[in-house]
């Protein structure tokens, strides 16, 4: 919001009853223990996972209400929103949770560069994990950064 104040959108407490909360029409999403809901964020025009990150009830009621994605910090114990400093802003295009409705899937279009990844490439998920001799390690298998992080953060 840019005015500053927190959107009016509470959340109704997710049901007892499981056909209700699997079946139902009510989205009560479930925070977890420490107030957070995981979030999966997809490239809208091509379905790519772009970053995994968590929400707690504000940053999912911001997104909500500004159609631009938000998300809760647990490194910084502080709300963002996706893009601010970077110019990458994620536009939400679509919002759908999980039979038990303690996971959000965003389908998003990105700005800017974009890109998603504070490394400066289109998602979080350019590494494979490799297994030979029973011995692991990364493989790069996604794009090349599109813009540097030294310039931007």
């Amino acid at each position: 919001m840019t005015d500053g104040s927190k959107p009016d959108i509470d959340f109704p407490a997710a049901p007892e009853d499981k056909q209700l909360l699997e079946e139902g029409a009510v989205f009560a999403p479930r925070f977890d223990a420490s107030g957070l809901v995981i979030a999966i964020v997809t490239d809208v025009a091509d379905g790519t996972v772009l970053m995994v990150a968590y929400m707690n009830k504000e940053a999912l009621a911001l997104t909500l209400s500004t159609g631009i994605a938000h998300y809760y910090s647990r490194s910084r114990a502080a709300l963002w929103k996706k893009g601010e400093s970077s110019g990458n802003v994620q536009t939400v295009h679509e919002i759908r949770t999980d039979c038990d409705q303690d996971a959000i899937l965003l389908a998003v279009s990105v700005s800017g560069h974009a890109a998603t990844c504070h490394t400066g490439r289109k998602s979080c998920f350019y590494r494979r994990v490799a297994m030979e001799d029973g011995k692991h390690s990364l493989v790069m298998v996604g794009d090349a950064p599109r813009f540097d992080p030294a310039e931007v953060y």
